[in-house]
């Protein structure tokens, strides 16, 4: 999946699950968690198969449910014991959905599912990644393309035409939350600007 994908899926995942649990929207640490966890596993394994040959593939260690289950357990662990205990769920969130979103994702495109991504160092996939591949960026690039590609298409497939009600969607959930991480920016922006002109309003010494 591309990363504004896992970002949609994570996000939405948590916001329902707030309102549902909470009754609340969830805050900007909390958005900013999710949204990092969920392209996190990517940042991880893609970086280190295509740019470094690390790996054989973009599937590797950030995707595996072995190392994925324990970091989410001591990241929950950690903000819980920081006074931050949704942030942490929030991780967990984004980064375990990505796993399943990957592994399914095929059958999405008329494929089936690749449940041997997530089973790295027992299953290894590749070959798919390395230094005679191009490096990250060139990779993203041409694949990215590829993506463009078909959603300017005449004919694109219904995957990509299902995406638009989804991103839509997404976009009206976060507008109803408040708009967290732009609200808590905007926030953040207004109290500087108070401070500058608190300060510039002062009489010399």
């Amino acid at each position: 999946m591309w990363p504004w994908e896992h970002a949609v899926v994570g996000y939405v995942a948590y916001s329902v699950f707030c309102h549902l649990y909470y009754r609340d929207s969830p805050g900007g640490l909390e958005a900013a968690a999710v949204v990092f966890a969920s392209l996190l596993p990517d940042l991880i394994d893609k970086p280190l198969a295509w740019e470094f040959g690390v790996f054989e593939s973009g599937y590797a260690l950030g995707h595996s449910v072995f190392f994925a289950v324990p970091l989410a357990i001591v990241v929950g662990l950690l903000t819980r014991w920081r006074g931050r205990p949704r942030a942490g769920i929030a991780f967990g969130v984004g980064y375990l959905l990505h796993l399943p979103a990957d592994v399914y994702y095929p059958s999405l495109r008329g494929g089936s599912p690749a449940y041997e991504i997530v089973l790295w160092p027992v299953v290894t996939t590749g070959p798919g990644g390395g230094h005679d591949h191009g490096g990250f960026l060139e990779r993203f690039s041409t694949l990215f393309e590829g993506y463009r590609a078909e959603l300017l298409s005449s004919d694109p497939s219904y995957y990509v035409l299902a995406q638009l009600p989804v991103a839509g969607f997404a976009l009206a959930l976060w507008l109803y939350d408040g708009a967290p991480i732009a609200r808590e920016l905007l926030a953040g922006s207004k109290r500087v600007l108070a401070g500058h002109g608190k300060d510039s309003g002062r009489d010399p010494e």
